[in-house]
């Protein structure tokens, strides 16, 4: 056994982080990062670290769950997005939607500022659900409070709802989401790899998480994924993402491209 894995394998043991589940070049990408910002040249001597510093166990935890995300990314997406949450609360008393691994809670956000914002959805009908594992970022997420960077721009994010301020209030380079948005969302801890089925969503968004998980574990989130769904409820995954041929004759794909399906 090489020293990475012992590493992976000590961090899937002590923190309860399904490394087994990512792909390797993954997290060697990530427990590189953290081994150069804390000067470590070796995976053993890395592991060494961690055993002594629960601290840095936290931010490895941390650096492992995945939290790339901004606001309207991918607008085309949001567009049929909207055109389902349209026809959704037209025919329906309650619409629930589940934003799966939604890391620092741009995602959900975003779904809530879409209902909010198009007179012909009815967001009064709307109730969003948050997940991820990672408990550090659910409470960032919580506190819908975001800052644009020399990398990131908040602005030019929710620029595609126009005026923005109905949905932010903003001082300088601080963006903090109002209490109507917030009031959509609720944030909860979950697993997608171990955790257990939801259950009575019509439309689940769980996008780029499949493109660092081990090809053998796509199958069974998706399953919990698919089981989380009504009959007819809709599922958006990521646009470089497939579904497996085992679940593609569960679903029918509305727009292949953006990677848009409903349960069949």
């Amino acid at each position: 056994m090489t020293d990475f894995n012992r590493l992976v394998k000590y961090v899937e043991r002590e923190t309860g982080f399904a490394t087994s589940h990512y792909d390797d070049s993954y997290l060697k990408r990530r427990v590189s990062a953290r081994m150069r910002r804390t000067g470590t040249e070796e995976y053993a001597e890395y592991r060494s670290l961690l055993e002594d510093s629960a601290e840095e166990r936290a931010e490895l935890v941390d650096a492992l769950s995945i939290n790339v995300t901004s606001f309207f990314r991918n607008p085309g997406v949001w567009e049929r997005v909207r055109e389902i949450l349209r026809a959704l609360t037209r025919d329906r008393r309650r619409v629930k939607l589940w934003s799966a691994a939604c890391s620092d809670g741009r995602e959900p956000y975003t779904m809530a500022m879409l209902a909010l914002e198009d007179p012909e959805i009815d967001a009064s009908k709307i109730e969003i659900t948050a997940t991820d594992i990672n408990a550090a970022i659910l409470e960032t997420a919580r506190q819908g409070v975001y800052w644009s960077t020399q990398t990131t721009d908040i602005e030019e994010q929710v620029n595609a709802i126009g005026d923005y301020s109905d949905y932010f209030e903003q001082d300088g380079d601080r963006f903090e989401v109002t209490e109507e948005v917030r009031s959509m969302v609720t944030f909860e801890q979950h697993d997608l790899i171990r955790g257990k089925p939801k259950s009575d969503f019509d439309l689940v968004v769980c996008r780029n998480l499949f493109i660092y998980i081990d090809t053998e574990y796509k199958l069974p989130i998706l399953r919990t994924v698919r089981e989380s769904l009504n009959d007819d409820g809709y599922l958006v995954i990521g646009k470089t993402e497939t579904l497996p041929d085992e679940l593609k004759v569960d679903f029918d794909a509305l727009d292949k491209r953006l990677r848009v399906y409903r349960l069949t």
